[in-house]
Formats: C-alpha cells, sequence, structure tokens
C-alpha cells in the first residue's frame, strides 16, 4: 500500500484537523482508552477495541487494552511507528476492521498520532473520545475548562507557540498542562511561567498517575515548583512521565499558595 506520508509534507496534527469528520462504510475508528484505569474506558470505546480485526497503537496504550483485544496487535515505538503503521495498513487494504488506540481523549493530546494514523490508511477515520486525565486533574483542581487555558506539550515539535500561551494567561486563568517527557517536565513549565513575571506564589499542583492505584498529588507554589527545572531524564525529575500540571488563576485560588510536599492517595479517596 502507499504511504500517504511519502507525498504530504504537512504535519500530521494538520492532516487530522484540515475538515470535519466524513460519513464512510465502514470507517477505521481512533479511540481514547481513558487515563489507564480502563473503568474510565466507555462501554462505546470497548466495543469498538474488542470488535476490531486489527488495532494499532503505541505499546504503553495496547498494553493498557489488551486483555478487551480479540483481533491482531500492532504495537510500536517512535523508532518503528511508520514500519507498524504500514503493516497496519495493509491489513486494513485486505478487508480488516482497523482500529487505533490512544490514551485519553484524542482531542486532548493524540492529533500527531491519529494524522499518522490517517496518512497511512488513506481513508476517513472516526474519533470515539473517551476520559482524559486532563478531565481529572480539572476535576480534581475544581479548574473549570472555560476558565482555564489548555496546553498539550506532550508532542515532537516546536513548543515556542503552546509556550507563549501559557505565558501570556498564568495569572489571569487556570493553566492546565501536559508536560513533555521528560525535557519539558512541570519544573521546566514553572520556571518558563517565572521568566515571564507570573508571580512565584500561584498555586500548583502536579497529578501524577491520574485513576490509578498509586495516583499522588503534589501541592506547592509556582517559585517552589520551579526548582525542579532543568532535567532531561527519568532520574533528575521527581515527576512521572504520566503527569499533569494545572497552575490556578491567581484571583480564583482562595487557598493561598501551597506547601511543598507530596500528598499520595488512591483514585477512590
Amino acid at each position: 500500500m502507499t504511504d500517504a506520508s511519502d507525498f504530504d509534507d504537512r504535519p500530521p496534527e494538520a492532516v487530522a484537523a484540515a475538515a470535519p469528520e466524513q460519513s464512510a462504510d465502514g470507517p477505521l475508528y481512533a479511540v481514547g482508552i481513558g487515563p489507564g484505569n480502563l473503568e474510565y474506558l466507555t462501554p462505546r470505546g470497548e466495543r469498538t477495541v474488542r470488535e476490531a480485526d486489527a488495532v494499532v497503537g503505541f505499546e504503553t496504550v495496547v498494553d493498557y487494552v489488551a486483555e478487551r483485544v480479540d483481533g491482531e496487535t500492532f504495537a510500536c515505538g517512535y523508532d518503528d511507528e511508520r514500519e507498524t503503521l504500514r503493516a497496519f495498513a495493509d491489513r486494513v487494504a485486505d478487508g480488516a476492521a482497523g482500529t487505533a488506540v490512544l490514551m485519553g481523549d484524542p482531542n486532548f493530546s493524540g492529533y500527531q498520532f491519529l494524522g499518522r494514523v490517517e496518512r497511512a490508511v488513506d481513508r476517513p477515520v472516526r474519533v470515539i473520545p473517551g476520559i482524559s486525565s486532563l478531565q481529572i486533574a480539572a476535576s480534581r483542581a475544581r479548574t473549570p475548562m472555560e476558565d482555564s487555558t489548555f496546553v498539550t506539550l506532550h508532542k515532537r515539535g516546536d513548543l515556542a507557540a503552546d509556550r507563549e500561551r501559557l505565558r501570556a494567561d498564568a495569572g489571569e486563568r487556570h493553566l492546565l498542562v501536559l508536560p513533555r517527557p521528560y525535557d519539558v517536565m512541570p519544573g521546566d513549565v514553572a520556571a518558563d511561567l517565572l521568566d515571564a513575571g507570573a508571580s512565584d506564589s500561584l498555586t500548583a499542583l502536579v497529578y501524577e498517575r491520574l485513576t490509578h492505584d498509586d495516583e499522588a498529588v503534589t501541592r506547592t507554589s509556582l517559585g517552589e515548583l520551579a526548582t525542579h527545572a532543568g532535567g532531561s531524564g527519568p532520574d533528575e525529575t521527581p515527576f512521572s512521565d504520566l503527569s499533569v500540571l494545572v497552575v490556578r488563576a491567581e484571583t480564583a485560588d482562595s487557598g493561598g499558595g501551597g506547601s511543598g510536599g507530596a500528598d499520595s492517595r488512591g483514585e477512590g479517596s
């Protein structure tokens, strides 16, 4: 099968967002599986994964839903992503019902992979939204989405425009941020906001492994969080690669700047 990415030089997220979804017979699906705890996998998403002949996704994502997959799995990492998508596309071209799986909700941080899937299969893909860790974090932090600025840094490529949005809104709106492991972690975001003039007393919360048994939250201030800036690997940050950063707006925080330290709790609390 021809790989459409060989002649389409648009960024994959631009491919995914180029036009509204189209109606089609037998479309492929892109399913948001939730934050990893299968209690947050929607019934519609679970049925789509189970009924697929071929399921493609990053290894960690496929692993989460492996027990719900009856068909063939195509699990990839960054190094073999293109080859894996080609193999998946060949199965779809042979008539297999295909489904791509993505963490959380594809609309929050999945358009790069979604675009790569669409280019590989060269046919309509229908998104089945899931529940994102971002939504869970917003609930935990009591930050209404309509009063918040959301930015995902968890993607390849230049982040300058995304970081500028955070700088512009710090203190005025709640900030909901998906960091990028491990070069743009919560401490790096905090340091960048301070450099742009944000108050060091803003309340910052780092939520890790949301909905899992070892879920944890660190309540601190922006200034204290910035002391963790500068790392580039898992041993140089206290935070997990499954983290969401929330910086509360200055005027909306009735609790003042938080004190440092982690408050670990299970999802059921």
